[in-house]
């Protein structure tokens, strides 16, 4: 058996562990398939993203264990995490994958909420009279 490679993606509380391996194209997500688990087709295609980029979308098996966030954010850690593994599997996947933006982890979080408001900047109405 081919041996796995393994990737962490991370995007805003979402958190991919990607294993990858030689195959025919089959994508699971949390033991179902990713058509299933993301019905809408714009995150489909994130997922697909960085397979597509190197023209290898038949060419491996991805299982995916994701947590945390909503499904964009999954989406997006899903789509680091898959480049991250191409690269570990191979490094002259990362001509192609790094100037398509897929290696770089998007660093904007919710910002937290302060106390004597009612969220991260809003605050409460005030009143002059």
């Amino acid at each position: 058996m081919e041996k796995l490679k393994k990737a962490i993606g991370r995007r805003k509380e979402a958190v991919a562990r990607v294993y990858l391996s030689k195959g025919n194209g089959k994508i699971t997500v949390n033991d179902r398939d990713y058509k299933v688990y993301f019905p809408m087709m714009y995150l489909q295609n994130q997922v697909e993203l960085p397979l597509k980029t190197i023209q290898a979308l038949d060419k491996y098996d991805v299982n995916v264990t994701v947590d945390g966030g909503g499904t964009k954010g999954q989406a997006e850690a899903i789509k680091l995490g898959i480049s991250r593994a191409l690269c570990n599997m191979d490094v002259e996947m990362r001509v192609a994958l790094k100037p398509a933006g897929l290696l770089t982890r998007d660093p904007r979080v919710v910002e937290r909420k302060k106390f004597g408001h009612k969220k991260a900047r809003r605050s409460y109405q005030f009143s002059k009279r």
